[in-house]
């Protein structure tokens, strides 16, 4: 399906239909956005995809921030994507979102946040827009989906001097997340710890 929609080029007109659709299409949109995004991000990007998809984060409804948050994850698991979403300024408003009150939106702000610090330039401007305290929160929560990819991206932040220096008054947070019921959370909470202990 999803190769169909990319080679009858549907997905400008896609893209440029979540500008003016009902709230359930727009869903029905970004689902199938999301499928699409996962094969090929280019004919997404030009037709200015992620401009449109930031509006979006900042939607009423909860479905559509979320699809939306998810879909920026879709594209910023390509190298292409994460040039793109540090450059449209999206990061901060996935920062926003981590403090969403919809777990479902907090879980793909986190994921698409995780993704696009990957990135040099991503991870500075997460540093910019203090994504690190609400991060930590979300670890802190033993019930939040959201952990496992708060985890992640903060051991990205890590990487940074001053994100290391922050993290090191916080790591009882990630050692409790060592006695976690899934081996996923115990495994990158070590790997957290280990970052952030590294002396250079």
């Amino acid at each position: 399906g999803a190769g169909g929609v990319l080679r009858a080029r549907l997905i400008p007109p896609l893209v440029l239909k979540l500008k003016t659709e009902l709230d359930e299409i727009q869903e029905l949109i970004l689902d199938t956005l999301s499928n699409c995004l996962r094969v090929e991000v280019s004919e997404a990007l030009a037709a200015g995809a992620v401009t449109v998809l930031k509006e979006r984060l900042s939607h009423p409804s909860t479905a559509i921030r979320s699809k939306a948050a998810w879909v920026l994850l879709e594209i910023s698991s390509h190298a292409e994507g994460k040039m793109a979403v540090c450059k449209e300024g999206v990061i901060p408003v996935l920062v926003s979102l981590l403090e969403d009150t919809q777990p479902e939106v907090q879980v793909s702000a986190t994921g698409a946040l995780m993704f696009a610090a990957v990135t040099p330039q991503g991870r500075s401007s997460a540093m910019g827009a203090e994504a690190i305290p609400p991060l930590l929160k979300l670890v802190a929560e033993e019930t939040s989906k959201a952990r496992l990819n708060a985890i992640k991206t903060l051991t990205l932040l890590a990487e940074l001097p001053e994100g290391r220096h922050t993290l090191l008054d916080h790591r009882d947070t990630f050692q409790r997340c060592l006695d976690d019921p899934s081996e996923a959370v115990q495994r990158a909470a070590q790997i957290a710890i280990t970052v952030i202990e590294w002396k250079p």
